[in-house]
């Protein structure tokens, strides 16, 4: 069972306060540090000092820590062009040493994009098909060789499809609720599949519906992780719990509801339901990135139960 730390820097956060998250994450023992990729805030709060753009953050993370794996909920497909992506990532992968992994969505957030001028277009989920396939397809292109790909909305001719990853081949997520489109896509392109503050019941359909779409694609449903991305806010007792939610400005009663809140007890339980339907990776929503007691009492007293 991997448990990995999961940030919304656009909530306000300095590198250097990422870094210092990262380097928690890793000395605590769990299996990677992932980001949002977004450029503005959500909801009450300042977002001071402002946004950090997700592929540098990691680049530089990728220099400062050694094992844990580094990538991004979801990238934004609206953000960059796929041939620009495929080499920002490769690059990353090199200076990692092999530990990056590439979630990619079609993006969402039109405040955003009006707010720095980033063009949001009516027709997002065509555009990460071709995306998806242009960036995977640039990795896998053998050396020497080039690729060519000539969609709907992006047009390649004889790319080198250079940088290559240090990996022989960077994990691709994909997630969401989508019913029919989004599984399809899952089973062509990713490495797993991800349900983002779901309950139980939502991710088990959502994990059936992308295993049969799996399957009709001629792959094994077991080859890909099925994941989720809760919320989380544990507290020794019922007071710490109170508090850590206080600080997010989150109700305890409503954290317990959508997310993983309470004892260490009672969030191994809840983890334990997920698991039974399929889960095997969880990404910690980690809302308050001031407070790495919150890491250390997982560390000692949730990931030791889940081994």
């Amino acid at each position: 069972m991997d448990l990995r730390i999961f940030t919304e820097p656009q909530q306000g956060a300095s590198y250097d306060t990422l870094l210092t998250v990262a380097k928690a994450t890793e000395d605590l023992g769990f299996d990677a540090f992932f980001r949002s990729d977004h450029y503005l805030k959500m909801g009450d709060v300042d977002g001071l000092p402002g946004p950090t753009d997700a592929w540098i953050t990691l680049a530089g993370l990728a220099r400062e820590t050694k094992r844990i794996r580094l990538g991004t909920l979801m990238t934004a497909g609206t953000f960059r062009l796929p041939g620009v992506l495929a080499i920002q990532v490769a690059q990353v992968d090199q200076m990692s040493g092999g530990r990056v992994e590439l979630g990619l969505g079609a993006g969402w957030f039109e405040e955003e994009h009006k707010a720095y001028g980033i063009p949001f277009p009516k027709e997002k989920f065509g555009r990460l098909e071709e995306q998806l396939a242009i960036v995977t397809g640039l990795w896998e292109t053998k050396l020497g060789d080039t690729f060519d790909f000539h969609g709907t909305y992006y047009d390649l001719t004889g790319s080198p499809a250079l940088p290559k990853p240090a990996q022989a081949r960077i994990p691709v997520l994909i997630g969401g609720h989508g019913a029919s489109r989004t599984p399809k896509l899952t089973a062509r392109y990713a490495d797993e599949f991800n349900m983002p503050f779901a309950s139980v019941e939502d991710s088990e359909r959502q994990f059936g519906r992308v295993r049969a779409a799996v399957e009709a694609a001629g792959r094994g449903a077991d080859e890909l992780t099925y994941s989720n991305a809760l919320v989380v806010c544990v507290g020794k007792d019922d007071q710490e719990v109170a508090r850590r939610a206080a600080a997010i400005g989150r109700e305890v009663a409503e954290l317990k509801e959508n997310g993983l809140a309470g004892t260490p007890a009672e969030v191994v339980e809840k983890i334990g339901r997920y698991a039974e339907i399929g889960s095997r990776r969880f990404y910690l929503q980690i809302l308050d990135l001031s407070d790495l007691d919150h890491l250390e009492l997982i560390s000692a007293q949730v990931q030791p139960q889940l081994s």
